[in-house]
């Protein structure tokens, strides 16, 4: 049975035996081959098993189908060619190697990448210098604050001083 392999990062790797006679690759779950892409429609094409070749029908998807780099709406697709839904290549390839028992060998062992370990921040820790007094950067002096502050204190004191002598007056 020939079997699709996706290419595009983030599905590497998943494949798709291709062992009943009509099967279906889209977005949505009920589909045989779902591919949870958002330029994968819901239901974006049939791959219908004619004897040994595999025939690829659009299904009016957004984004179309494409077999070696051109848009098709139906087409033959063989082993070996790329066949892209949306934007998310895959290649059409033969059945499974099997071992001498029989039984499918594993294919091997993606690694994932990790992220940082906590024994690797703990090592990459480092004092930061601090700006010396000629730095462009350096504090500016609070000198400017207060006198702000002194010029908004006599003003208020100005403000009250003239509500009272105003209310004085009118008694």
């Amino acid at each position: 049975m020939p079997r699709l392999v996706l290419l595009t990062e983030g599905f590497t790797g998943r494949s798709f035996e291709l062992k009943a006679e009509r099967s279906t690759v889209g977005r949505l779950e009920d589909n045989s081959f779902q591919i949870p892409a958002p330029s994968v429609s819901g239901h974006h094409c049939e791959l219908l098993l004619q004897g040994n070749d595999v025939v690829v029908k659009d299904l009016d998807s957004t984004n179309g189908t494409f077999i070696n780099g051109e848009q098709v709406t139906e087409a033959k697709l063989t082993v070996g060619q790329s066949i892209r839904f949306g934007s998310v290549e895959a290649r059409l390839e033969a059945s499974a190697p099997t071992g001498a028992t029989g039984k499918k060998l594993l294919d091997k062992t993606a690694v994932l990448p990790q992220g940082v370990k906590m024994n690797e921040l703990e090592q990459g820790t480092q004092k930061i210098k601090t700006f010396d007094g000629n730095s462009a950067f350096k504090k500016k002096s609070n000198k400017t604050t207060w006198i702000f502050v002194a010029i908004g204190a006599v003003i208020v004191i100005a403000i009250i001083v003239t509500l009272v002598v105003v209310f004085a007056s009118d008694k």
